[in-house]
């Protein structure tokens, strides 16, 4: 089996390849992740996932490189980590009876032969009306400053959703787990076959 390399240090994508049950290592890919002038939000996160394997897979032979980068997405426009429980409350508040749209880049390089396959996974974020009293509540329980969209749907975010709508839940928290099984078969390796 080729090596697996996860070019991130995210606990989160860690933890989610872990399903997998397959070896792997992870490397920090250290790139600028500025958006570029009039990039869309879907050409932000297939270049940076793209452009985090392949810093990665400069120094990787004869491996499969991940890269992953996601970005939320609200009336067009990216969001941002809020920082603080002002802007936090300002994010949520908006939210409040809308969708958030995540978009995860999904990039996988083979370094053996140099094939690579990218792709942009959509996920939709139902939220609840939520009062101000709900907002503040949750705000001050999980401290969401460093999450893009001021929540954290793998702890009491969950409370704030009327529904989660995409193909792989697993793509909500960064990785889409679903269609990586489906390219790492493209690329030969079949995850079923190494358990």
């Amino acid at each position: 089996m080729k090596n697996i390399i996860l070019a991130s240090t995210s606990p989160f994508r860690r933890q989610l390849l872990e399903k997998l049950n397959l070896p792997f290592d992870a490397s920090s890919p250290d790139i600028d992740e500025s958006p570029l002038d009039n990039e869309t939000p879907s050409q932000l996160v297939a270049r940076l996932a793209l452009a985090k394997a392949s810093k990665v897979a400069q120094h990787s032979h004869a491996a499969l490189i991940i890269g992953s980068d996601q970005v939320a997405v609200f009336n067009s426009e990216i969001l941002g980590k809020p920082h603080n429980e002002e802007n936090a409350f300002k994010q949520l508040k908006a939210f409040s009876g809308n969708r958030v749209t995540f978009l995860t880049g999904l990039a996988v390089i083979d370094s053996y032969d140099n094939k690579e396959k990218i792709i942009v996974e959509p996920f939709h974020v139902h939220f609840k009306v939520l009062s101000d009293s709900d907002i503040r509540h949750y705000i001050k329980a999980e401290k969401p400053f460093n999450c893009a969209g001021s929540f954290k749907s793998e702890g009491l975010g969950i409370c704030l959703f009327e529904k989660l709508e995409g193909a792989d839940p697993n793509t909500l928290i960064g990785l889409p787990l679903i269609r990586l099984t489906e390219i790492f078969k493209e690329f030969g390796l079949n995850v079923l076959d190494y358990q």
